[in-house]
């Protein structure tokens, strides 16, 4: 049985990508709040098994569902964000991310207020992205919201609920065409529970190593010894000791799992999320790492005013659970000068994931700050037991001065990333780093001393020499980097490799940029690409070369794995490289086109407005289709080859290589 329904689903997959998909149908309708207000209903219709995604699906992944309310000026004002019933999440494996998305059928309301009496109608734009087993089509429909007469409407009536045609696009597709079936990315409910899970088990182990990092802040050792003395006069008995300290220590956890708390409450989980993607947010926390930094390096001290630690203290002289508690609360608010950029990135990374992520993190961090001042409070003989503060905890507070600055270039290279001016691309962040590594394994050597040192040893210790023998390695491995090293262990924090000066390495002699042709760039591997059908076919015409038209897309998971998979062979890169001129057109590109190219699709009567809708468009009108990643080889006349059909997603190399020689060697015959 298993084997007839796998041969159904690969004879499904083969049929459907010849066709135009439609998983989601549209309708809107009205209802009346109030004489000037009125909710404009949109409700989506979904096939079975197909994703809808949110409008707060994070970026990295499938394209999020954007409203474009036209000719709002001096018609009506919205009233708030569009609201959005409840989403389910799952875990992206390919691009790391939860995704939102509905299933069956969504509803989405806006609430808007009448500003011109003689409206009529109010004209939307759904654009969003629809996904089945990682095969995903971009969907997009043009609304139309007939206003009444508001003050004959009653409050609660629908007046109208017209279906809306479509037309979609695509941003992604994991279909296979040919002998191969794709797993699911995200469609098994168990399975989704799983990596929900195990990201929550990794965000709390992450946060709990967080948390000790914290407790070796220098800010943290002076309410050792306050500690200790509150709890040898709280505590008379050791009975009474335990329970002051189980109560210590719960009091942390509770200060710190509120804080997570409040904040997913009153921001939500999607709030932080466009918060931690905001370039603003981005370039505040740039700023707020590099002072923390430059603090901890010695330039100048950074304490909170005395007056709150003061009444604090005074609060907790009082005894009793509620002395316990202020006591909790001091450490929170007097440890809060070297914490904060833990627990503001804690809270950052931890929002992006949703959900009761924030909170886990917290309860993470929480338990490793409380646990060994538990300990503290009920044995306080141990404190003679630990090693005094000196030239070492000047040494860990400089040493996380440099983490701190180094991955303050991070926040600043996402919102770099997010414009895509290209100011801090690849090779420069990876000097920078190179740069930072090397001042601290220099310092840790002992080669310079800093403000808060004290005078400069004659020798250092076995610990910090190992640290020094670590930091050093590390900035040697970093160094190849410069020049196209894929740096595993940093994938991740430094930019892409498409997002350097070099794509493809100095040491690649199609990666310069003065001998790329006009209008080209450097793609995949160092393979010359082209963005524009027209220019890349005129520099086919040019150079006597075939074309391969890539239909691709920025958020297109299938795209990257033939890249990364079939497109890195050495043989099949070969072709790539000398036989065939690419074009890759992305058809999920939300860039406007200029007005005077705007235009209505004859194949589909639709508005082209986007660079993504001019190749979609292409795309379904010329090969009826709408997947991605479609391929098609045509020579360079912009003729379609006569026994060459395009060929989708297929990660059989062998396979690949046949339908690119094949392709090319008819091309040479006309």
């Amino acid at each position: 049985m298993k084997k007839i329904v796998s041969l159904l689903a690969i004879l499904v997959t083969f049929f459907g990508t010849a066709q135009i998909v439609e998983p989601v149908k549209w309708s809107s309708s009205v209802v009346k709040v109030s004489d000037t207000e009125i909710d404009l209903i949109i409700t989506a219709n979904i096939e079975n098994n197909w994703h809808l995604y949110s409008q707060y699906t994070p970026d990295g992944g499938a394209l999020p569902l954007v409203f474009t309310f036209k000719n709002q000026k001096g018609n009506y004002q919205l009233i708030g964000k569009t609201k959005e019933g409840k989403y389910k999440k799952s875990f992206n494996e390919i691009f790391e991310i939860e995704e939102y998305y509905f299933q069956t059928s969504a509803k989405f309301t806006q609430r808007i207020k009448i500003l011109n009496s003689n409206l009529k109608t109010i004209s939307l734009l759904a654009d969003g992205q629809a996904c089945i087993d990682g095969k995903c089509v971009q969907t997009e429909a043009n609304l139309k919201f007939n206003l009444p007469e508001l003050k004959v409407l009653e409050s609660t009536e629908i007046l109208i609920d017209s279906a809306a045609k479509t037309t979609d696009s695509v941003a992604t597709s994991e279909v296979d065409t040919t002998k191969q079936t794709v797993a699911p990315v995200k469609n098994s409910n168990n399975a989704t529970a799983e990596k929900e899970e195990k990201s929550l088990w990794t965000i709390f182990f992450l946060a709990f190593l967080g948390g000790f990092a914290a407790l070796l802040m220098p800010c943290i050792f002076p309410m050792i010894p306050m500690t200790v003395s509150f709890f040898t006069k709280q505590s008379k008995t050791k009975a009474a000791g335990i329970r002051n300290a189980i109560i210590y220590g719960l009091a942390i956890i509770a200060i710190y799992v509120l804080l997570g708390s409040l904040i997913t409450g009153i921001f939500g989980a999607e709030a932080l999320n466009e918060l931690s993607t905001s370039v603003t947010f981005n370039l505040i926390f740039f700023a707020l790492l590099v002072i923390f930094a430059l603090s901890f390096l010695g330039a100048f001290e950074i304490v909170l005013p005395s007056s709150w630690a003061t009444k604090i203290d005074s609060k907790a002289d009082k005894g009793g659970i509620v002395g316990i508690f202020f006591m909790a609360l001091a450490l929170a608010v007097v440890s809060f000068s070297c914490t904060g950029p833990i627990v503001g990135t804690l809270l950052v990374e931890s929002a992006s994931k949703g959900g009761l992520a924030p909170i886990i993190g917290m309860l993470g961090f929480s338990i490793a700050i409380a646990l060994p001042f538990m300990l503290f409070a009920m044995f306080p003989g141990w404190l003679n037991s630990m090693p005094k503060s000196g030239g070492w905890l000047n040494t860990v507070k400089v040493s996380l001065g440099f983490l701190e600055l180094a991955f303050a270039f991070k926040f600043l290279s996402n919102a770099d990333l997010v414009l895509q001016k290209h100011w801090l691309e690849r090779e420069l962040f990876i000097a920078i780093w190179i740069a930072v590594f090397a001042a601290w394994a220099l310092y840790l050597f002992g080669k310079y001393i800093l403000p808060h040192d004290y005078e400069k040893a004659d020798k250092i210790g076995v610990g910090r020499l190992v640290m020094a023998i670590i930091v050093t390695t590390f900035t040697f491995y970093m160094i190849p980097g410069l020049w196209g090293a894929p740096l595993k262990i940093l994938s991740g924090l430094t930019p892409p490799m498409n997002y350097a000066e070099s794509a493809s390495g100095f040491g690649n002699g199609n990666s310069s940029t003065a001998e790329l042709p006009e209008h080209a760039h450097n793609g995949p591997h160092g393979i010359i690409a082209f963005e524009d059908y027209e220019y890349g076919l005129a520099y086919a015409k040019k150079v006597g070369k075939p074309v391969l038209l890539d239909f691709t897309g920025d958020a297109c998971a299938n795209c990257r794995k033939m890249e990364d998979n079939v497109w890195s062979d050495k043989n099949i890169l070969s072709i790539l490289k000398n036989d065939v001129v690419l074009v890759s057109l992305y058809c999920d590109r939300k860039i406007d086109l200029p007005k005077e190219k705007q235009y209505v699709s004859k194949t589909t009567g639709k508005q082209v407005i986007t660079i993504g809708n001019k190749w979609t468009d292409l795309q379904i009108s010329r090969y009826k289709s709408n997947s991605q990643p479609l391929y098609v080889i045509i020579d360079n006349e912009g003729n379609d080859l006569e026994g060459v059909t395009p060929m989708a997603f297929n990660t059989n190399i062998e396979e690949y290589k046949k339908w690119l020689e094949n392709g090319i060697a008819l091309a040479k015959k006309k």
